[in-house]
């Protein structure tokens, strides 16, 4: 009980700090809100931590803070000394993506034999729904070639990890989860540019060898090597097991925080439509994955899995993408919007379902 005052002392904090940023505001002081809400932030992302409810919100509320200083003092985050920042997007993605492979194994991709309708159901609307959605609504948007891009990218890539955290808060299928993530990664190489060709070709040049190479290098090789590791090493290195999540939700905090800062002038112009933009996308992600699922007859319980693969797509790869085609600041705008923002909707989604078991339970 004491420990849980404490934390509740630091969301009371936090609240006063928000209460001083509105003060600021309204006097004009934009400038010296800005470390006033890094602090609530920060302050309310520990406070968090002490409740069970609140606890998966930490993360999120910790990227905001960061967020919050790149936009506010960008300069400290783009460059030290001529070394672009930028340049750690790659080799972070490389370790997150190893990070992944230490998770799996072989077994994760025997679903496909188990359960061949919900995979098929769950890659066809991965590969399908989202990257539509991104093509309408890059359409749709009038913004720069290049920013309108970034929804269309982040549409096309694979679903991660966050979505199998999810499928399992939601009771969901969890194995079905991890399947679908497993192969939509091993698709990505060969969906993910084809399908950038055929949408985005209009808004930015597409080099389709350029790109598989790419997702090669930062997803194939990494996971391979991480799924030797755990095939040959796991148990026998424990510190790493138990420090690759961390290092994983670090790194993807590093690398919104690097573009944040890199397209900050952009986000400035246009942050607020590209926000309600991504959440559409996102949402109706969703919304589409399930009721697609259930039209073609999965279970509710599967069509929940699908919902999430299809909403919540690898940002951590598109950033990537978009740091190869050396458009971090402005292709890969849309998908440092979309990492924090799904992880949002899909706790909410999570715990909502969480408190409301499937209504049938059949496999796929």
């Amino acid at each position: 009980m004491k420990k849980e005052r404490i934390f509740t002392y630091f969301i009371g904090a936090g609240l006063v700090c928000l209460l001083l940023v509105f003060i600021l505001l309204f006097a004009g002081k934009i400038a010296t809100a800005g470390p006033v809400l890094i602090l609530f932030f920060a302050l309310l992302g520990i406070g968090f931590r002490g409740f069970a409810q609140l606890k998966g919100f930490t993360y999120t509320t910790m990227i905001f803070a960061g967020v919050t200083a790149a936009m506010y003092y960008p300069e400290y985050f783009v460059e030290y000394k001529g070394y672009a920042y930028s340049n750690l997007i790659t080799p972070l993605i490389q370790i997150i993506m190893f990070g992944m492979g230490t998770s799996m194994s072989v077994k994760d991709f025997a679903g496909v034999a188990k359960m061949p309708k919900g995979v098929f159901v769950g890659l066809l609307s991965q590969f399908t729904i989202m990257p539509v959605l991104g093509f309408i609504l890059a359409t749709l948007s009038n913004f720069p070639p290049e920013i309108a891009a970034g929804l269309i990218l982040i549409g096309c890539s694979p679903s991660g990890l966050a979505s199998n955290v999810m499928s399992y808060l939601a009771k969901a299928n969890l194995a079905l989860s991890i399947t679908i993530t497993a192969i939509s990664t091993l698709l990505a190489p060969f969906m993910t540019p084809l399908l950038m060709k055929f949408l985005a070709g209009e808004f930015v040049a597409i080099d389709v060898l350029d790109m598989m190479w790419s997702i090669i290098k930062m997803v194939i090789i990494p996971i391979g090597a991480g799924l030797v590791f755990n095939r040959f090493l796991s148990g026998k290195a424990k510190w790493l097991d138990d420090a690759m999540p961390l290092v994983s939700m670090i790194g993807i905090g590093v690398i919104i925080v690097i573009i944040t800062a890199a397209g900050r002038d952009s986000l400035l112009d246009i942050g607020g439509l590209l926000i309600i933009l991504v959440f559409i996308h996102n949402i109706m992600g969703y919304n589409l994955g399930f009721w697609f699922s259930k039209w073609l007859g999965l279970s509710e319980r599967d069509a929940r899995t699908v919902a999430l693969e299809v909403g919540m797509q690898n940002g951590g790869l598109a950033s990537g993408l978009a740091k190869e085609m050396g458009k971090i600041a402005t292709i890969g705008l849309a998908p440092a919007v979309f990492g924090p923002l799904m992880n949002i909707t899909g706790s909410v989604l999570a715990s909502y379902w969480h408190r409301k078991p499937p209504k049938e339970d059949s496999p796929s």
